[in-house]
């Protein structure tokens, strides 16, 4: 089986996940600067088979179809650029909403070191893996 991939996409910096080889349970991969999002995206479509991609999009547009964030153009830019590298792979928005609070407190409660939980880019790739966990719950049902 193939694995899918999860992305919390930032401006400046962007947080990667992926799934075990049964598309299970999401892991934090990397956080990449996000001019070298697509290079590092491909590294990870040739290192295993990909089932498809999971894209972190604001509620605000999820939801309603209606209100925009800073951030939202960008990732229908991001969802354009990957159908087009990838047309046989499906990229499926997924609400994150509060994925960036549940990352923190997910790092806290696992015991991450606070001097470990600041480095730029950790919460990143664990809001990426909350992104993908919350897609593959609805392959479940």
């Amino acid at each position: 089986m193939a694995r899918w991939i999860g992305i919390d996409f930032g401006k400046v910096r962007t947080g990667l996940a992926f799934t075990d080889g049964n598309a299970r349970i999401a892991f934090p991969h990397e956080t990449v600067q996000t001019v070298h999002l697509l290079k590092a995206l491909e590294s990870l479509v040739k290192a295993e088979a990909c089932a498809g991609f999971a894209l972190g999009m604001p509620d605000a547009w999820s939801s309603f179809q209606a209100q925009e964030t800073d951030s939202t153009q960008a990732i229908l830019a991001l969802q354009s650029d990957l159908q087009k590298k990838w047309p046989d792979l499906p990229v499926h928005l997924v609400d994150e909403s509060f994925t960036s609070r549940e990352a923190r407190f997910s790092m806290v409660q696992g015991g991450m070191k606070k001097k470990k939980r600041e480095e730029k880019g950790a919460m990143d790739r664990v809001a990426a893996a909350l992104i993908l966990q919350r897609f593959l719950e609805t392959l479940d049902n």
